[in-house]
């Protein structure tokens, strides 16, 4: 896992099983390793930077060692990674955070009414399987 950075995830979330998905088809340099929010992996990482989960519960980014992302910020971080055509995202970091996080929260807040929701969080693949940790 060394030089990983993490994506914890809504694990129940239909929207954030999807944006996973998206990211691992992507994800040509193997950047990334994920865990459910909801894991206990998830929930360790959390509490290791004391990452209030009643306000962020959707997407977060750390880079071990050096930071950790949340929100637009996380999503435009894990844009970048995936280099191409998905780094002129970056053209977004000149909103202001507050601003693009207002959007975040409202697409946040509505998820599951939109995109529904699972039982219980995604079983990856055998292929998969070495990307998730715990």
């Amino acid at each position: 896992m060394e030089n990983k950075k993490i994506i914890l995830f809504d694990g129940v979330c239909n929207l954030c099983n999807g944006s996973i998905q998206f990211v691992i088809k992507r994800d040509n340099k193997d950047v990334f390793r994920y865990a459910a929010l909801q894991s206990e992996v998830g929930q360790e990482l959390v509490n290791q930077r004391h990452i209030d989960t009643t306000h962020i519960d959707s997407i977060i980014l750390i880079e071990p060692g050096v930071a950790y992302f949340t929100k637009s910020d996380a999503a435009l971080e894990i844009a970048k990674e995936l280099g191409g055509f998905w780094r002129l995202t970056a053209i977004f970091n000149w909103i202001p955070t507050s601003l693009r996080n207002v959007i975040y929260d409202f697409v946040a807040k509505n998820r599951y009414k939109w995109f529904g929701k699972q039982e219980s969080c995604m079983i990856p693949t055998p292929e998969l399987k070495a990307k998730f940790l715990g």
